[in-house]
């Protein structure tokens, strides 16, 4: 019988998160039957979207919602053998039982000096969600200015890597000196400080004086109505996430942007990764390559530990990450 740590909702969240928020508990989890597997975690992911998700999806006493990557222990399923590493939709747990409908094998084969942690980034969903929203969305073409908000983070900083091997000039934007350097240094042509600029507008257009073709919108709210006056005719926008908005006890109201949405006849469209799963191993193989390539750099934000989760969690919702925030167990 082996025992396993995990961390519930304990409240629902009012406003930004709280350590009395969680609540960490033990259970004991039983050897697998047949078809089912026990797992380990190795990495857990937090992620923006467990914010609004734990929301509509859970209940208070729920695990937390998530993904991990974890290696099988023991198996009585055919498909995931005992030591293969799988990246599995189960939650803040340390170990688990699973019949195998929520977890993907890794890709075969991977590199001894690629870490595993990737497959819950770069090479992963955040890089899967750059990856479709960027292509199938925003459509780039050689030659376009493409504008990505909350470019540090794992899913923007991937967007802007993918957008330069399309050709196209890309502007980042980020809340530090220390993001803007990291962004410059994996080929984003033009980056600004949201947080020292003397405003947005002016940010943007200092910019790209001739305007976004592609715009992949991480931030909403006053970011998003902002920049929606600088797309050029016909741009398009990939709609990934609203952060700005997340922890807000108020909605937030105004400024509109229907007259640039009409005049510039733009394209806005709203997505989530999974509307392409049929194509997720192709993808993912391309990533892969981009990375082996060195075309797609990385960086990962690292927690040692299980129990410091909600730390972890927290401080991705603030922003105190580069790239990809992951706990290692």
């Amino acid at each position: 019988m082996v025992i396993a740590k995990t961390w519930v909702l304990k409240k629902h969240f009012e406003g930004f998160p709280k350590h009395s928020d969680f609540e960490l508990k033990e259970e004991e989890v039983p050897d697998p039957k047949d078809g089912e597997v026990l797992l380990e975690a190795v990495y857990l992911s937090v992620d923006p979207y467990m914010r609004p998700y734990s929301k509509m999806y859970m209940k208070e006493g729920d695990v937390m919602i998530g993904s991990q990557i974890g290696r099988i222990l023991k198996s009585k399923n055919p498909t995931f053998p005992e030591g293969s590493f799988v990246e599995a939709r189960i939650g803040w747990r340390t170990h688990s039982i699973s019949d195998g409908k929520n977890l993907d094998l890794m890709l075969p084969d991977w590199p001894s000096n690629i870490p595993r942690s990737l497959g819950l980034g770069i090479i992963g969903m955040p890089g899967l969600t750059a990856y479709f929203g960027l292509l199938e969305i925003c459509q780039p073409k050689a030659g376009e200015t493409l504008l990505v908000n909350a470019a540090a983070g794992a899913v923007g900083s991937a967007v802007g890597q993918i957008g330069k091997i399309k050709g196209c000039k890309v502007v980042g934007c980020a809340g530090s000196d220390d993001k803007v350097k990291y962004l410059k240094d994996i080929g984003f042509d033009e980056v600004f400080n949201y947080k020292t600029v003397g405003s947005l507008e002016e940010g943007l257009k200092k910019a790209a004086t001739e305007g976004y073709d592609c715009f992949f919108d991480n931030v909403g709210g006053e970011f998003c109505s902002t920049a929606m006056f600088q797309m050029r005719e016909f741009g398009r926008i990939a709609v990934c996430g609203a952060i700005s908005l997340y922890n807000d006890t108020e909605p937030q109201k105004g400024p509109y942007f229907l007259f640039p949405m009409i005049q510039k006849q733009l394209r806005m469209e709203g997505f989530i990764v999974w509307r392409w799963n049929d194509q997720r191993l192709e993808a993912l193989t391309q990533l892969m390559n981009w990375v082996k390539e060195g075309k797609l750099k990385y960086h990962e934000h690292v927690t040692q530990g299980f129990d410091n989760m909600p730390e972890a969690f927290m401080g991705m919702l603030k922003g105190q990450n580069i790239g990809k925030a992951v706990v290692k167990i």
